[in-house]
């Protein structure tokens, strides 16, 4: 946005704009203070000029890292500028292209316009239809290469905007037999390369899940416990991959209720953000097909509601592994459900697994509404998906597995008790799910608390999904 001692932009393509419309561009920067910090815009109509509106959109100041956020929310400010406006037809040129490759930027630019333009509406009386129509990306070259990227970016936004369709549906619509359906039609649609396998309760009591079934043994909707599995169309497989979601539909926090201000429970139909996730990539990978990689998505969904039936604080339950736990709150419920989804996925051979949930209110303090925090043992592991989060543009944060703070989770009459208080609350929740995973197994658990739900536009987010779909795509031959 820098000007000369004339006032004409030193940017070559803004000054050329510039000198199109007679200085007005120069004008209207200096009149609005727009200096191209993140997040400014401003759109100016222009009469007889064959485009009825200009705009110009900050990116401001970005590192490398944060990159792929920045061209992304480019996207979303189109399509916000577009919305206002009633657009059909958009044009985006970038004054500078520096950073990504050429054919990343149009991906994410569009990723960001799609997502930016769809709302929502299923469950309002009335709604509007966007009237944007096409989208062209100036300057940024043509080509098959681009073509594929486009493609790419295609799959993902469907399969983000499933994810957010999930979150959004209220527990009374999205039961976890609904969710389950909602994967057997995943499987149905691409199974060419996906299978569904859902478990009853008998079959889970079969399976000894202790710990998931005495979640769900107060609420009137039976658990259903979803197991997805991709095998590419040919070739040998090279690496195993489980991705596991947190699937409460809803929590009331059981005998604990959630209770006063801040208790977030008018909003607990969020609480399967996790399972959206790991449905969502499912939904990319069966349209993607990756070759040499095996995947499997395991869900163990149900909801935590308060009847003659459920657990009690006190009551001891045995996962499937053998090891038990004493309930001293009902209202850590996700690390129980997810503990027998995790031994189920080390049972399925897998080499790595990455369990995503909107599990602790903790990790919200400690990093806000919009970064996941991150907890896993292998280094490896954490450098394969923050790579892949760096080309999602989602923010991810390691915290530390500090094993001293398990002294705290110790239990006089169980193997170890579900909740060690609130310091540490996020460090010692992924401390108790590390109890049930294989040690030959790489793990990570993403916390995803916080990015899960837009409190601000009161919608989901689909976060996680593009990054899972990368990281399973870097494991592919």
């Amino acid at each position: 946005m820098a000007k000369d001692e004339n006032s004409k932009f030193e940017n070559p393509i803004l000054r050329k704009l510039d000198a199109h419309l007679g200085g007005l561009l120069a004008e209207a920067s200096s009149e609005e203070d727009f200096t191209g910090k993140s997040g400014q815009s401003t759109v100016l109509r222009l009469p007889g000029l064959g485009s009825k509106r200009i705009g110009l959109i900050g990116l401001g100041q970005c590192a490398p890292s944060s990159i792929a956020a920045v061209y992304r929310s480019l996207g979303e400010a189109v399509a916000a500028a577009a919305k206002a406006a009633q657009a059909s037809d958009v044009a985006i040129a970038l004054a500078s292209s520096e950073g990504l490759s050429e054919d990343s930027k149009d991906a994410l630019i569009v990723t960001g316009i799609v997502l930016g333009v769809y709302e929502d509406n299923r469950f309002k009386s009335e709604s509007k239809r966007p009237l944007l129509k096409s989208v062209e990306i100036l300057g940024l070259g043509a080509g098959p290469e681009l073509e594929n990227k486009l493609k790419y970016a295609g799959h993902v936004c469907s399969a983000i905007i499933f994810g957010k369709e999930l979150v959004n549906a209220p527990a009374n619509v999205l039961t976890p037999g609904a969710l389950a359906e909602e994967a057997s039609k995943i499987a149905s649609m691409y199974g060419d390369v996906l299978t569904a396998k859902i478990l009853d309760e008998e079959k889970c009591k079969e399976l000894k899940m202790g710990s998931y079934l005495g979640v769900a043994a107060a609420s009137a909707n039976p658990p259903h416990f979803i197991h997805l599995c991709y095998k590419p169309p040919s070739g040998p497989i090279k690496a195993k991959l489980g991705l596991v979601g947190k699937g409460l539909t809803f929590d009331s926090g059981g005998y604990n209720i959630k209770t006063g201000p801040g208790c977030s429970i008018e909003i607990m139909k969020t609480d399967m953000g996790g399972s959206a996730a790991v449905l969502g990539a499912a939904k990319a990978i069966g349209q993607i097909k990756p070759a040499g990689v095996e995947v499997h998505f395991i869900v163990a969904a149900c909801e935590n509601m308060i009847s003659g039936t459920g657990m009690r604080p006190g009551d001891i339950v045995t996962a499937s592994n053998g090891k038990t736990i004493e309930v001293n709150n009902t209202d850590a419920e996700g690390r129980l459900t997810l503990a027998d989804a995790l031994v189920y996925a080390c049972n399925q051979g897998v080499e790595k697994i990455v369990d995503l949930a909107t599990l602790t209110g903790a990790c919200i303090i400690a990093l806000g509404p919009s970064i996941a925090g991150v907890f896993t043992p292998s280094d490896d592991l954490a450098k394969e998906v923050f790579a892949a989060s760096q080309i999602s543009g989602e923010k991810l944060w390691r915290m530390p597995l500090e094993e001293s703070y398990w002294e705290s989770m110790k239990s006089g009459v169980a193997d170890m008790v579900n909740t060690g208080g609130r310091q540490g609350g996020a460090i010692t929740a992924a401390l108790f799910l590390k109890q049930f995973v294989n040690e030959k197994v790489q793990w990570m658990h993403i916390d995803i608390a916080g990015p899960a739900w837009n409190e601000k536009k009161r919608t989901a987010t689909g976060f996680g999904i593009s990054t899972l779909v990368e990281w399973v795509l870097s494991n592919s031959s």
